[in-house]
């Protein structure tokens, strides 16, 4: 039996050659052409729309259909002066010792993040920022991470409130409570809808969202996983900053672990012990890259740090921040 378009084709020329005007496929400026030109000719020819029966003429209906523009983000300002006075670094912060930590702990996570460590990271660019407990200052960690990121020439970066049960960024960063991750994962919003534009070039934050009582689930979901794949694919340049709640509080933070490439945990000096630090550690052992940040402390006589990396100022879980005195390193050792 001959297909639509053979039985079109044979129709056409039955009608041309009974004298019957039929719509001219050719190559004229004022006539259609191609796959669109037949599939008009077509439908002349037998009396019904080729479109309903036809792959030819449907692709060529959907080439046809205009690409609606997606809908903006919606922009935020951060009051960069208040953001300045409680310590955060932002784009008009004079060049101080702490902008310079945070330049050094970034640049190796970029360099993950881009693939051009010693090995390939799945999921490279998504930086998950945590700590044994709180008040360790893994908030002021994440947002002085990301506030850096985006101060690089070839990057954007994303800043999420993953602390689902215990939210801080918005807070941190002047803005009011708002839809979120949350909201994504129960698919009452799209991402348009809660990712917020601020007025830090190259800076975007995605809220933790409405509070739900199955939050843990939502993280361990499959819609989570789907979102994580998308957001470290869709655009190669951009970093994805996530504050998560502690390792050993809740369980949430173990289930997003599971995701990330890269893992910083924030130990508070001279506060954190060594077993909480080496639970935290078994927590994320599958993580591939992790790096240990001390928060609260200052370098010794040799110039070196306990953990890694030290900070002059410390700043407490939740909201309420300030900054406080240097202290020693802790004597802990990871």
């Amino acid at each position: 039996m001959s297909s639509l378009i053979e039985q079109a084709a044979l129709r056409l020329e039955q009608l041309r050659q009974a004298g019957v005007a039929v719509p001219d496929t050719g190559d004229g400026a004022a006539a259609p052409s191609g796959a669109a030109a037949f599939a008009a000719a077509a439908e002349a020819a037998l009396g019904r729309p080729v479109a309903e029966a036809t792959p030819v003429a449907r692709s060529a209906a959907v080439a046809a259909k205009p690409v609606e523009n997606p809908i903006s983000s919606r922009r935020v300002e951060l009051d960069l002066n208040m953001l300045q006075q409680a310590g955060i670094v932002t784009p008009n912060s004079p060049r101080s010792h702490l902008a310079d930590q945070y330049r050094v702990l970034k640049r190796p996570l970029i360099t993950n993040a881009l693939g051009r460590g010693a090995a390939s990271i799945a999921h490279g660019n998504l930086i998950m920022i945590t700590s044994a407990l709180p008040g360790e200052g893994k908030s002021f960690t994440s947002i002085n991470l990301a506030m850096s990121i985006a101060a690089e020439l070839d990057h954007t970066v994303m800043l999420v409130d993953a602390d689902v049960a215990r939210p801080s960024v918005l807070r941190v960063l002047g803005l009011p409570p708002g839809p979120g991750l949350l909201d994504l994962l129960e698919g009452k919003a799209e991402m348009s809808d809660v990712l917020m534009r601020t007025n830090v070039d190259k800076l975007t934050v995605l809220p933790s969202g409405s509070p739900h009582p199955r939050a843990t689930e939502l993280l361990a979901s499959e819609a989570m996983s789907q979102l994580l794949d998308d957001m470290a694919t869709r655009y190669p340049d951009r970093i994805i900053i996530f504050d998560s709640p502690p390792l050993l509080l809740t369980t949430e933070a173990r289930v997003l672990a599971t995701h990330m490439g890269q893992i910083v945990v924030v130990v508070h000096a001279d506060r954190t012990l060594q077993s909480s630090v080496q639970q935290a550690l078994a927590a994320i052992e599958s993580c591939p890259v992790k790096m240990m940040v001390l928060n609260k402390a200052r370098s010794d006589a040799g110039g070196t740090y306990g953990y890694g990396y030290g900070y002059g100022y410390g700043y407490g879980y939740g909201y309420g921040y300030g900054a406080s005195g240097e202290a020693k390193p802790s004597p802990a050792k990871a």
